[in-house]
């Protein structure tokens, strides 16, 4: 590809494809799309396995279903027989829907534009705005991504309205453009991100098999009532040891989905700018949220030599006289979720539960001799690190993806 970072052409994007010259159109999203709104349908309504016509939720475009639709009829309900409306609009091939409305200024007007999704029947719910290309100006598969590029959502935050949480209308849609190349060019760059889309989907179903397999296994190897009740905190010990200075190490996040690099899982750095007094966590302690432990909060820390967590995490240690390995499966089993249950009370907020730091201590789980430890915890390693490569590999087309996004469009 040729970089025009340092070229002084007008209207063209840093990142081009070399065979292609001469400048990009600048054309206003008012001038490609037809609006039209549709009525509104809450999850109560909608059915993952069963019905006729689907449901683009306008929830599922936060939730990071693909940009091409194409990629992600798997992620869209249907609707219930009793709750389909009375009037509606059903999507045509090529057309885009938007989310009007976000908490963050950066997914307001995420779009998701509709392509070939094997002929199924797609509505979509409220707080959506859709449009259909009338101008023969743009091919399919186009404008769904330079609906996502940066410089679209650039124009985007300086335009929502609102201060907790941030909308635009169709007459915003006025003060907005898009680039359009050649539609040779604009071919070219849909096909290229179609591939990478539909790479990020296979990764996923990868993910999602290796957790249902490490959760199967490790329910049937990590349970067994001749084994000795052991309570947790004569395995756990608590590590408290924090940062001195500023940005002393890389920070971490816990997540349900496991341990990553903040800038890593988010693409950017999301903790405060001073995190002196951070946590340190080190190679193979265990990391969980009291707030969120009850989802499944808990993680092994496998990857990464020495980082810092936010202070509301807590941090252990496992005794040496525990492997490592099968007492970090055996925290994540569906039991050991049951039992975080049990000692969480409900918090603030629905999503979070304040844990009984007390009662989490004296949990009890049955642990076997420790050779037979080693054995189990070897098993389940070898997937955890299947796992870990997967989503490391998910992540990089997501990067890729994100950096394609920010320099190939204008």
């Amino acid at each position: 590809m040729a970089n025009n970072n340092e070229n002084k052409i007008l209207n063209v994007p840093n990142l081009r494809f070399p065979e292609f010259s001469g400048e990009w159109k600048k054309m206003k999203v008012s001038e490609l799309l037809d609006f039209y709104s549709t009525n509104s349908l809450s999850w109560e309504q909608l059915d993952y396995n069963n019905g006729k016509i689907k449901n683009l939720h306008y929830g599922l475009i936060h939730k990071g279903v693909p940009t091409m639709v194409d990629v992600a009829c798997d992620y869209l309900p249907y609707i219930k027989e009793e709750s389909m409306p009375k009037s509606f609009t059903l999507f045509k091939e090529g057309d885009v829907a938007f989310a009007d409305a976000s908490e963050d200024t950066n997914d307001v007007a995420k779009a998701i534009e509709v392509v070939n999704c094997d002929n199924q029947q797609i509505v979509s719910g409220l707080h959506t705005i859709h449009g259909r290309d009338n101008s023969n100006q743009t091919i399919i598969g186009y404008k769904g991504y330079a609906f996502a590029s940066d410089s679209f959502h650039k124009q985007i935050r300086r335009i929502a309205q609102g201060t907790k949480v941030f909308s635009i209308s169709t007459r915003n849609f006025d003060e907005v453009y898009i680039g359009i190349p050649s539609k040779e060019e604009q071919t070219k760059i849909a096909k290229l991100l179609i591939a990478i889309d539909k790479r990020i989907a296979t990764q996923t179903k990868i993910i999602e098999k290796l957790q249902s397999l490490i959760k199967g296994i490790g329910d049937k190897l990590l349970f067994n009532e001749a084994w000795t009740t052991t309570r947790l905190c004569d395995i756990l010990t608590e590590r408290i040891e924090k940062s001195k200075m500023n940005n002393q190490h890389e920070v971490l996040s816990s997540t349900v989905k496991g341990i990553y690099s903040q800038r890593e899982y988010f693409s950017k750095d999301i903790a405060s700018e001073n995190n002196v007094g951070y946590k340190i966590i080190h190679l193979h302690d265990i990391v969980l949220s009291p707030q969120n432990l009850w989802m499944g909060n808990i993680n092994y820390n496998n990857r990464f030599d020495i980082g810092i967590v936010s202070p509301s995490y807590k941090i252990y240690k496992v005794s040496p006289k525990f492997d490592k390995h099968f007492i970090a499966s055996m925290l994540r089993t569906h039991r050991a979720l049951y039992n975080y249950q049990l000692v969480s009370e409900q918090g603030a907020s629905v999503v979070r539960r304040n844990l009984n730091m007390e009662a989490f201590e004296q949990l009890t789980f049955k642990i076997p001799s420790y050779d037979l430890q080693v054995k189990i915890g070897h098993t389940l390693s070898l997937l955890q690190n299947q796992l870990d490569t997967a989503f490391a590999t998910k992540q990089a087309y997501h990067q890729q993806k994100q950096y394609l996004l920010s320099q190939m469009f204008i």
